[in-house]
């Protein structure tokens, strides 16, 4: 074979390479510009909702420990199996640890073995918006408080019956408020 054809067929396989990755590449950069115009038509950033109980950034400071902050105001996620409502099971209500809005009842608690409090339905439907999470090359559905806007942890679609869903909570966004004891019938002593 002379050199001039292994030349010929060298340029060839490069020009095929290059063509590929050019159209590789633009497909790309139009996928992931068209997610984000779609993502940004539908969703708004946190500091652009109005929520009743909102308050600056310093306010927050004020109010919240660090760990506390770092969770409902920057995102930021607690170690499985550590925070203090993980695996209690007591009966009552839980309320978001910046704003105080309630958010689930005990009784749709559930122990899903992740190392998070988790419960299968939120208090009501306005104490929860659903926001779309790209972080960490996953996507997934974050819960923030209906009140304040407040990171409080993800939900997936792995849950118990009756709504198929896992609300998969920080303990440290939250604080829990044990239901004062059914007053009991019995004899009345003097």
């Amino acid at each position: 074979m002379a050199l001039a054809d292994c030349y010929k067929i060298i340029k060839t396989n490069y020009m095929q390479t290059n063509f590929a990755v050019i159209i590789f590449t633009a497909l790309l950069a139009f996928l992931l510009a068209a997610g984000s115009c779609s993502n940004s038509m539908h969703m708004k950033k946190q500091s652009e909702m109005d929520f009743p109980n909102a308050k600056t950034d310093e306010e927050w400071k004020k109010l919240l420990s660090p760990l506390q902050y770092g969770i409902l105001r920057e995102s930021a996620t607690e170690r499985p199996f550590t925070g203090e409502y993980y695996a209690l099971f007591g009966t009552g209500d839980y309320h978001c640890a910046a704003c105080g809005d309630h958010l689930f009842s005990s009784d749709t608690k559930f122990d899903s073995g992740c190392g998070w409090p988790s419960f299968f339905e939120p208090a009501s439907e306005k104490s929860i918006i659903y926001r779309e999470d790209r972080t960490y090359g996953m996507i997934r559905t974050e819960v923030i408080c209906g009140g304040c806007g407040s990171h409080l942890g993800h939900v997936f679609n792995d849950g118990p019956p009756p709504t198929g869903l896992r609300y998969c909570i920080n303990s440290a966004a939250l604080n829990f408020k044990e239901s004062d004891p059914a007053p009991q019938d019995g004899p009345d002593i003097p």
